[in-house]
């Protein structure tokens, strides 16, 4: 089985700002490497992060010299004049597959709702172009996204958590993300989920709502994958969390979970996995 990780980040500036746990030492593509290879995780998805600058081009020379590691959600900037033209030949950079926004700073947070976005999900629908949200707190604007673009693929990050909670608190907006599932153009990371919940490995508590995710959406619309530079564990940890202590899980499921539905959904397209 081969096993794609949905979610890492890449980044080399040295003090830069990152909220805990993120571990915050630079991660480079060397260490995430060495590490994929001891925890057995074939390939990565890509997020360049905010906090460094040059992170996208981090990204791209990761994807550039591993194009069988690494694949790249990366971000074009609203105000940037050049996006349409830009988000036209966006795909055509090494490794990169698709978007990803997180509404994480404050002058973001506005930005379902005011019109900042509104040139992006025509065009990336008409493109083809995947774009995954980090929507915990927009899930009624990221409904009516769906509906709205129903060519457009969405991914909904981290389970749709409420982030900086744990446990029953993290994962109170469950139902409103199950009910997404009713838009085939809707899937649904489950990364990071170590992170929310308080008991320790294998993580029990995360079986119910892996199971939950897999029921409403199916195993070709969930992703697994870690957010590893914010885990309370080892690598190897989170993929033996998942690929061997989901009792309930149909064997034939488990591939499509743990690779073969992203690189398929963002268009990795690759002979052993898609």
């Amino acid at each position: 089985m081969k096993i794609i990780d949905a979610q890492i980040h890449l980044w080399t500036k040295e003090n830069a700002v990152v909220v805990p746990p993120h571990r915050t030492e630079p991660f480079g593509i060397e260490e995430a490497l060495r590490e994929m290879d001891a925890a057995g995780v074939h390939g990565a998805i890509v997020h360049p992060p905010h906090w460094d600058p040059n992170s996208h081009t981090l990204a791209v020379e990761a994807a550039t010299r591993w194009p069988d590691r690494f694949a790249i959600l990366g971000r074009i900037e609203p105000d940037d004049p050049d996006r349409l033209e830009r988000l036209s030949t966006w795909t055509s950079q090494p490794g990169v597959r698709g978007l990803r926004y997180t509404f994480l700073e404050p002058h973001e947070k506005s930005w379902l709702d005011d019109g900042t976005l509104d040139w992006l999900w025509p065009a990336a629908e008409e493109l083809g172009i995947p774009v995954a949200l980090l929507a915990d707190g927009f899930l009624p604007q990221f409904a009516r996204l769906a509906e709205r673009h129903p060519g457009l693929k969405l991914i909904l990050d981290h389970f749709g958590v409420r982030r900086g909670n744990l446990d029953e608190a993290a994962f109170a907006s469950l139902p409103q993300v199950l009910a997404l599932a009713k838009y085939p153009n809707v899937a649904v990371k489950t990364t990071g989920g170590p992170q929310y919940v308080s008991d320790s490995f294998p993580f029990a508590s995360l079986q119910d709502r892996y199971r939950a995710i897999h029921d409403a959406f199916g195993p070709r619309r969930m992703f697994w994958g870690t957010d590893i530079t914010r885990m309370p564990c080892s690598w190897r940890e989170c993929v033996t969390a998942f690929a061997e202590h989901q009792a309930w899980l149909p064997p034939e499921d488990l591939p499509w979970i743990m690779g073969r539905a992203i690189a398929q959904w963002i268009g990795w397209k690759r002979d052993d996995w898609c």
